[in-house]
């Protein structure tokens, strides 16, 4: 009996780490309720607008919208490490849904949108897999200049496929640029009617997120398109409604698909778990930083896994964390994760309910809220800011921009994953190896590059490797010491390598290391490496670099060597030392 109550209470704390929302529950403050409630309200009728709007964007009816609200809400609360995150289904997954289903569906509603619900059953499965094995620095691979161009990329994708709704005619299937050349095709097709609600409701939407931000205006343009349209009859002169949208839940089940379809439907899934790893993984930081919460990248996988288990069953779209709707719960005043729960829980009355009602709303004005949100996703300022501080960096995204438009939002996601790895490649196999020099007055050495006034001591080269040494970058960092010795006036008489940021030296770098001191010593130079770690002096002691090195301990510094070599030579100290 002794021992049920520690493991009782071991496993009890176990479990509310692994579910924070239930050691929220049992630390609930009363007067927290009316905060969360007022947030889940106004969280509330902001997703429903946009996650209708953006259902459309996957070539799915509204009600996998409002479930998409629904049942990932339900669960995601109970899992999440955030406050404030806000679960939605985001514009790039919806678009890169309806770009890669639809040839899958062949034409058919039903399987695609069992083959959108089964795609969140894989993402889930995925985030599982994440979370087990503690994968949450794999979003840091994908860097801010590839999502700045992606995101970019996808905005004007929605750009262009709202445009044709916007004026009231068909959309062109395809490509970006054939959605392009077939909406100027069809200009001449406008619906003055349908164009002249469009703009209105999208006046208000930008005013509304200028001098009313985090409030829900979507929510009250959709009831005012809805009953201007119901009063004026816009569908007798050729404007298009949302149509009918089914009242009730669906029944809850596994999508039905073919065992052959999970094949197809893996590169689709991954593109869409990695884009809601990095948009979900953002916002947690971002409001961490803002409001000193604890934030754990691997515990989002799990809420990510069971939101979209929600969803899967629930005949939804897959989910992510939404920037947009999380700053409106935010805004709202949220104090738990629970907001998101009572948001839920409130679209869950309007599918029971109010269903029905949605049917006259206006696709222009639908067209126009997906629109309105288009612009916080293609940020010029920062293209410029980019631009003008770092080149490298806006051709990275410049070419996740153009692999969007050129190849489509799959090609685009993994483009830019690409790119993010060749990045993290050419950086970590090019370290700098910076020149040092004295600090005028001191025994202190530091960057002769970045510190001009540094004194170059005579017959000596310094070289500092700013990186840890392995195969696939001492190569670069011997060539580099070599051919600045070589372009050297007058050949120094001596190399010392400070290995003081280089904490780990691999097999084949300590072989490198052997073959510089045998290039050097050809040409009547001397090679010393100092300021070694602990580490590194075991590999290149166990190599038998010890002497060949210049004799390898943990006390000779940059200065030391220095000092030996001046003593030796007979050359004087210089005169800021005397």
């Amino acid at each position: 009996m002794s021992q049920a109550k520690p493991d009782s209470t071991a496993q009890s704390s176990f479990l509310r780490r692994i579910v924070p929302g239930i050691l929220l529950l049992q630390t609930y403050k009363p007067e927290w309720l009316r905060f969360d409630f007022v947030a889940g309200l106004t969280l509330a009728a902001y997703l429903l607008p946009s996650n209708i709007g953006t259902a459309s964007l996957a070539q799915l009816p509204p009600q996998a919208g409002i479930y998409a609200c629904i049942f990932p809400g339900l669960a995601f609360w109970l899992f999440c490490s955030s406050r404030y995150t806000s679960i939605t289904i985001t514009s790039a997954i919806a678009l890169l849904l309806g770009s890669t289903l639809g040839e899958m569906a062949g034409g058919d509603a039903a399987r695609f949108g069992a083959l959108a619900a089964c795609t969140a059953l894989i993402m889930s499965a995925i985030a599982l897999i994440a979370w087990l094995v503690r994968a949450g620095a794999v979003v840091d691979f994908i860097s801010e200049s590839v999502m700045l161009g992606f995101k970019a990329g996808v905005a004007l994708n929605l750009a262009i496929s709202q445009l044709p709704k916007l004026f009231g005619f068909g959309d062109t299937p395809g490509s970006f640029w054939r959605r392009s050349a077939g909406f100027l095709a069809h200009l001449g097709q406008t619906n003055a009617v349908a164009l002249a609600l469009g703009l209105v409701a999208l006046a208000i939407l930008l005013l509304g997120k200028q001098f009313l931000a985090n409030k829900p205006v979507g929510l009250f343009v959709f009831i005012g398109g809805i009953v201007f349209a119901s009063l004026v009859r816009v569908d007798t002169r050729g404007v298009k409604l949302l149509g009918e949208v089914p009242q009730g839940l669906p029944p809850l089940d596994i999508p039905a698909v073919h065992w052959s379809d999970l094949n197809q439907l893996l590169p689709v899934t991954i593109a869409c778990f990695l884009l809601a790893a990095v948009e979900s993984a953002a916002i947690g930081r971002m409001f961490a930083a803002k409001r000193g919460d604890r934030f754990d990248a691997n515990q989002e996988f799990l809420a990510l896994a069971a939101a979209n288990l929600g969803a899967g069953v629930g005949q939804a779209l897959p989910g992510s964390g939404g920037m947009s709707q999380s700053l409106v719960n935010e805004g709202g005043g949220a104090r738990t994760p629970l907001s998101g729960l009572i948001a839920a829980g409130f679209i869950l009355i309007v599918s029971v309910f109010f269903a029905g009602l949605l049917r006259n709303l206006p696709q222009a004005v639908l067209a126009a809220t997906v629109l309105a949100a288009v612009g916080g996703m293609f940020k010029v300022a920062e293209f410029r800011r980019v631009f003008r501080s770092d080149r490298s960096e806006f051709i990275v995204a410049a070419t996740a921009l153009i692999g969007v438009l050129g190849s489509g939002i799959l090609r685009g996601v993994m483009i830019g994953a690409v790119i993010s790895l060749v990045q993290i490649l050419r950086r970590a196999s090019q370290p700098r190896v910076a020149p040092l020099g004295r600090i005028p007055g001191t025994h202190r050495y530091s960057d002769l590059e970045r510190n001009p006034g540094n004194e170059p001591v005579p017959d000596i080269s310094i070289f500092r490797v700013e990186a840890s040494l392995f195969y696939f970058n001492v190569e670069y960092v011997r060539g580099t010491i070599l051919r600045r010795v070589r372009s050297e006036s007058t050949p120094p008489k001596m190399v010392v390598l400070d290995l003081s940021t280089s904490p780990h030296v691999d097999l084949q770098s300590a072989a490198a290391l052997n073959t510089l001191e045998d290039e050097l010593k050809a040409a009547g130079i001397r090679l010393q490496v100092v300021e070694t770690h602990s580490a590194v002096r075991d590999r290149l002691r166990a190599e038998g670099l010890d002497e060949k090195l210049g004799g390898i301990n943990r006390f000779r510094t940059v200065a030391q060597a220095v000092e030996e070599f001046q003593s030796d030579a007979g050359i004087p100290a210089p005169e800021s030392l005397r």
